[in-house]
């Protein structure tokens, strides 16, 4: 979600070496406001979702900063390799909040604010638990889609600071992860297929947990803290209103164009290298499934539409092996049979159906094309 590496590191090198050695002891005056910050949705891949940070303001102590826990650094070594895997690490910066409004402001995203209304002494305990996570290795965290992110890091660092789990999910708890996460991808069409058919069953689980920036900004204005309410009326700091991005190829034409010549053409290397590119895509998730600690990309049942097996049905093509051909096609064309009844009820039936009859299609026609003729005897 935020991805900016160690902008204004000198302000943090200061900033950490004036208050962190000393949080424990560095008392907040009684002027001190600590809020939750929700940043508006961008276009980039890592702000399609929003983002999440903690202001802490004190002008008796004469500072206003940002905390922020969806952090990594491009530079780390094999960046590519660990994000896939799943175990690259994301840590927890500070930033001054004028360099952080400036920088929304640049990217044109809002930000809303929800002051928490806790005491002075609990505002004390989670000024000192973010000091120390920073001085600490507990900065640094594997990150993971669903269950550790800038968001809920943020709800885990407050619910430990009051000391119970205050802060739970309120509304859309009857919708899938999936379900929920449809709607960020406006404009994005591609980044919303890919993400469909990347993820297995995990995100088909109930959304029970908060883990999108609006997500928690929502429950907070729903939550109470000893029968009051936890959090101020959200404030406007900045107002965009998002662009939804224009493209013209990332959108459902192109898909629908591209699928529409596989079926049309009705050639044999169109088809061998469609279901190619299927097969090559379903053993990337194959492998990815056991690579990775992402738990979001195992169980991965959309490999019933990108079948591996279609590799050997493109091989037994190409070396006119018509018997086998046939068998598999076959046995390819039950698969896809088995998903479409099993993705009925899934959020993205309708954006994987184009890819359903266009697979059928050809399966069938490779199928036909293979079949041993019946003899007929008059």
């Amino acid at each position: 979600m935020k991805t900016v590496l160690f902008k204004k590191t000198l302000f943090i090198l200061f900033f950490l070496a004036s208050f962190i050695g000393f949080s424990q002891s560095l008392p907040l005056s009684k002027d001190a406001k600590i809020s939750v910050l929700t940043c508006g949705l961008g276009n980039e891949s890592y702000s399609l979702f929003g983002h999440t940070g903690i202001r802490v303001s004190d002008p008796g102590n004469n500072f206003d900063v940002v905390y922020n826990y969806g952090t990594f650094d491009f530079r780390t070594p094999n960046f590519v390799m660990k994000f896939a895997k799943g175990d690259l690490q994301y840590f927890a910066t500070v930033h001054s909040f004028a360099d952080f409004l400036n920088e929304y402001t640049y990217e044109k995203r809002s930000i809303y604010e929800q002051e928490l209304l806790i005491s002075l002494a609990l505002k004390q305990k989670l000024f000192d638990q973010l000091n120390a996570v920073l001085a600490s290795d507990e900065r640094y965290y594997t990150y993971k889609f669903i269950d550790k992110n800038c968001t809920s890091m943020v709800v885990d660092v407050i619910n430990k600071s009051i000391g119970q789990e205050i802060i739970t999910k309120k509304g859309d708890t009857d919708k899938t992860y999936r379900s929920i996460l449809f709607p960020y991808f406006d404009g994005h069409f591609y980044d919303q297929l890919g993400t469909s058919i990347i993820f297995g069953t995990k995100v088909d689980q109930m959304g029970t947990r908060i883990f999108l920036p609006f997500e928690l900004k929502n429950s907070l204005e729903k939550t109470t803290f000893q029968n009051k309410p936890l959090v101020s009326k959200s404030k406007t700091l900045l107002e965009f209103t998002k662009e939804t991005p224009k493209s013209f190829w990332n959108n459902i034409y192109t898909y629908l164009f591209i699928l529409g010549f596989v079926v049309l053409a009705r050639n044999k290397t169109v088809d061998k290298i469609y279901l190619l590119i299927l097969s090559l895509i379903g053993i990337f998730f194959v492998v990815m499934g056991f690579y990775s600690f992402h738990q979001e990309l195992a169980m991965n049942y959309n490999v019933l539409l990108f079948s591996p097996l279609l590799l050997l049905l493109v091989l037994f093509s190409v070396f006119k092996n018509k018997l086998w051909t046939y068998r598999f096609s076959l046995i390819n064309f039950v698969l896809l049979v088995i998903y479409f009844l099993f993705l009925i009820n899934k959020a993205h039936f309708f954006i994987t159906l184009p890819l359903i009859i266009t697979s059928g299609v050809v399966l069938v026609r490779t199928g036909i094309r293979n079949k041993k003729p019946i003899p007929i005897i008059i």
